[in-house]
């Protein structure tokens, strides 16, 4: 597992139709959305690519889309160990509107996502094998529920019998390419579905986002 997510979505509703039916956005109105996230910052455009390519950009990079009903920003900055708290100018970015973050590492094994709702966390889950469960707020979305339930339990290695316990019911990556299609509608590792976005084809544009301080 080598999957690696930094994003943060700002949507009318439901993501995922958005995704599926994305076009692509003027430079203008993503940098004017990587702006309102980055107040005083420098914002350069560095050029496009694809949303599979870029979930999880160098520092100082975001990756950013405009699209019919919802906003998709790619940027490390932007997600957190304890989504619960999400600074108060992102917030109010994402009044009256769903917020959705999805952070995947697969050095450490760390996973969160959350999900606001007019600006009232609903959920959030943050963990990982080294440091536990960081946040866990709010009820388990459907997909999680079998991983709670202990059906994905991870199976110690082949050929280390005398290998400690997994320190988690599941393995965070595992659960994390499921929460990221649930909230996303997208995979990065394992079998896409026909009815999956094709993140491939999904374009965004890049901005380098540096603090003039």
């Amino acid at each position: 597992m080598g999957a690696k997510t930094a994003l943060l979505a700002f949507t009318d509703g439901d993501l995922c139709p958005a995704l599926l039916g994305a076009t692509r956005c003027d430079q203008a109105e993503a940098e004017e959305l990587v702006r309102e996230v980055h107040p005083g910052y420098d914002v350069t455009p560095i050029g496009d690519g694809t949303l599979l390519h870029n979930t999880d950009p160098p520092d100082d990079i975001t990756y950013a889309t405009v699209l019919a009903g919802a906003e998709l920003l790619c940027d490390g900055r932007l997600v957190l160990d304890r989504p619960s708290h999400l600074p108060e100018h992102l917030r109010t970015a994402g009044a009256g509107r769903r917020i959705i973050m999805h952070g995947m590492h697969s050095v450490a094994d760390w996973l969160c996502f959350a999900v606001w709702e007019d600006g009232t966390l609903v959920r959030s889950l943050s963990l990982s094998p080294d440091s536990g469960i960081i946040e866990n707020i709010g009820e388990p979305f459907v997909f999680e529920r079998p991983y709670w339930a202990g059906e994905h339990p991870v199976e110690p290695e082949h050929g280390w019998p005398d290998e400690e316990p997994y320190p988690l019911p599941f393995h965070p990556l595992e659960l994390g390419e499921d929460a990221l299609r649930g909230l996303f509608g997208f995979i990065i590792e394992g079998h896409p579905r026909p009815d999956d976005v094709d993140a491939e084809a999904t374009h965004v544009h890049g901005f380098r986002v540096t603090d003039p301080s």
